[in-house]
């Protein structure tokens, strides 16, 4: 039996309305079984404006960061808005670890 595991949260058009970006909430262990449901979550986003919210981030493994990283690649090839909303510190300690920043997922934080 596979392990249950917390999926992505549901992207919230906080900004819909106005026209700003949909809210993404990371689940609190981004890990390589989480990676398969954020890849899937962000699939189905491509084309919309978004803010990663990571506050709630308080582990991160290298799958999911190259699932945000392709994410990030592929909203700039599209011309469309990818910003970070308030990253928890556990995410910013594992972007600073792999040689990364905040702006490596956009113009920066929303």
């Amino acid at each position: 039996m596979a392990k249950a595991h917390a999926p992505v949260a549901d992207a919230r058009p906080d900004g819909a309305q106005d026209g700003g970006p949909c809210r993404l909430a990371l689940p609190a262990a981004l890990t390589a079984v989480a990676a398969i449901d954020l890849a899937d979550r962000l699939r189905t986003l491509r084309g919309a404006p978004i803010a990663l919210d990571a506050a709630e981030v308080a582990r991160v493994g290298a799958q999911c960061l190259q699932v945000l990283l392709s994410a990030a690649a592929t909203w700039r090839t599209d011309g469309v808005s990818m910003t970070l909303a308030a990253p928890s510190p556990a995410f910013l300690e594992a972007l600073r670890l792999t040689g990364l920043s905040p702006e490596a997922f956009g113009a920066g934080e929303a």
